[in-house]
Formats: C-alpha cells, sequence, structure tokens
C-alpha cells in the first residue's frame, strides 16, 4: 500500500470494512483513526492485519489483529485470532452476512452465554464476515485495573469490583456502533448491563452442560475464579459449579434477542455430539 494511500486511509474517520480491504490488498495492513459520533466522544484507533490463506483442502485462513484504545490510554490489542471453514461453509457465511447486514445497520452484537460457550470464537467470525471490530468485555475490564487478569481481579478486589468494572465497560461500548462484543458470563445478571445492551443485539450462545464442562476441562479451571475453589477432578467440578451457575442465570440469558442452541444445530446438521459443530456453522446460524 503506497504512503498517500494510507494518508487518506488515516484520516478518512470512517470505518473500512474487512472483506472490502481483504479483495483490494490480498496482504497488508491497514491503520485508520476515528471519532466516534456521539455525545461523549473519545478517540478510536483501529489497527488490522488481514492475511488470507487457502491450503491444500480448500480451507480458508484469515488473521485479523484489531488494535484499539478509548479515553486517553495507549492503544492496546483487543483480540487477534484467525478461524477455519471449509469452501462452502465461507460461501453460505459470506452470502448470509449480506442477508442481514441492511437489518442490523450497524448496531452492535452482544454474546452472551456461559463460560466456555465459544463467544470469542464465534465473535472473531461474526465481525470479519460482517466487517466489524470484536471486543471481549473481560478484556477491556484487565486494561482497566493495569492488565491484571480476570482471575487476579476476583482474588485481589471481589467479584463485585469486576462486575461494576463490566458495567462501566459495557456502558462505554453501548455508545459505539459496529462492533461483535463477548460479553463475561455473569454479565447478564445485572439490569443495567441489559439497558446497555439492548442499544443493539443481543444473541445467546445456548451450549449443554456436558460440552462446557468439557472444553473447561480440557484446558483447566485455573483462569476461571468461580470455578477454582471446586473440589473433584478438572470436569466433575467444572461440571457442578456450571450447573450452579445456568440454573441462577438460564432466566437472564432467555433475555436475549436470539437464541443460538447447539443441540439444534447438531440435530440439523445430523451430528450425535455437539462439539462436531464448526465455529463457522454457529456462526452461520
Amino acid at each position: 500500500m503506497n504512503a498517500n494511500l494510507a494518508q487518506r486511509m488515516q484520516s478518512s474517520g470512517t470505518w473500512i470494512e474487512s472483506e472490502k480491504f481483504c479483495r483490494k490488498y490480498p496482504t497488508g495492513s491497514l491503520r485508520c483513526s476515528s471519532r466516534l459520533k456521539e455525545k461523549q466522544k473519545f478517540p478510536v484507533i483501529v489497527s488490522a492485519d488481514f492475511q488470507p490463506k487457502r491450503n491444500k483442502n480448500g480451507h480458508r485462513t484469515v488473521s485479523l489483529k484489531v488494535f484499539c484504545s478509548y479515553r486517553n490510554s495507549p492503544a492496546s490489542v483487543l483480540e487477534s485470532g484467525s478461524f477455519h471453514a471449509s469452501s462452502d461453509e465461507s460461501l453460505i457465511l459470506k452470502n448470509k452476512s449480506q442477508e442481514v447486514g441492511p437489518c442490523i445497520n450497524g448496531r452492535c452484537i452482544y454474546l452472551v452465554g456461559m463460560m466456555g460457550s465459544g463467544k470469542t470464537t464465534v465473535g472473531k467470525i461474526l465481525s470479519q464476515v460482517l466487517g466489524y471490530s470484536f471486543c471481549d468485555c473481560d478484556t477491556l475490564v484487565e486494561q482497566e485495573v493495569d492488565g491484571a487478569s480476570v482471575a487476579e481481579i476476583f482474588k485481589l478486589y471481589g467479584e463485585g469490583f469486576f462486575r461494576n468494572k463490566e458495567t462501566e465497560a459495557l456502558k462505554k461500548l453501548s455508545m459505539m456502533h459496529r462492533l461483535v462484543v463477548s460479553t463475561g458470563g455473569g454479565a447478564v445478571i445485572r439490569p443495567i448491563n441489559w439497558k446497555y445492551m439492548q442499544k443493539g443485539i443481543s444473541v445467546w450462545l445456548d451450549v449443554p452442560l456436558e460440552a462446557l464442562a468439557q472444553r473447561i476441562a480440557a484446558v483447566g479451571t485455573n483462569s476461571r475464579p468461580l470455578l477454582h475453589h471446586e473440589s473433584g477432578d478438572e470436569y466433575t467440578k467444572a461440571f457442578r459449579r456450571l450447573s450452579t451457575l445456568l440454573e441462577e442465570r438460564g432466566e437472564y440469558y432467555a433475555n436475549a434477542n436470539a437464541r443460538v442452541s447447539l443441540e439444534n444445530i447438531a440435530a440439523k446438521l445430523g451430528y450425535r455430539d455437539v462439539s462436531s459443530i464448526t465455529p463457522t456453522a454457529i456462526a452461520i446460524e
């Protein structure tokens, strides 16, 4: 990309849709700055790096990094990642995104659900195909508390402190547009959080408890402050605590504008196990 084009993009003050950019610049980077047109304005720096590739099996990989800062804090990486999708799934996903794009009209999408439900993975895919940016609410809270992890924040300051910071983050995000937001599993329990999320579209990723426990047990529970003190093996303590949490939160998750049930997707695709469902298939749903 030449310097003149880069300079024009940096001063344009508009969002650049990732898919349009990828078509024009197959491998390259883009950096632009914009000021949100809201009553409470704060600068946002967005830097994206796209590197689409296709492997010998016909699967496409798209890498995306988003740098973002608000208030006067330095820009930092919110999320980066890649997803793998078959050519058929990629085409279906692209067509679906073109259908829903005019309907959502730039509104933010808030993904809610239990820990381990795939909000981050699915959220990144949605943001890429819709030309949105992706934000993880937990990451924003961690940045506000000098980079401490969620587990550390719980240990040092308690859950109430974390929930307050979470609400502050959602308030800021509610003033923005064209974002896919991965919320914390417990964000749904506060009515004020729903007030902010109602400015966008909320989607509940509903995953069976057994699958959630298996996912969490596979990576360990040390980073999950609400599970860390349970007794037993990783799967048992994850399943036991998740069961209690779902009883407490189930009615709140049901307040979402839409519910994506992995059991229903598995039934439609003829899968016996929801673990066979690809993240792209969930994004399509």
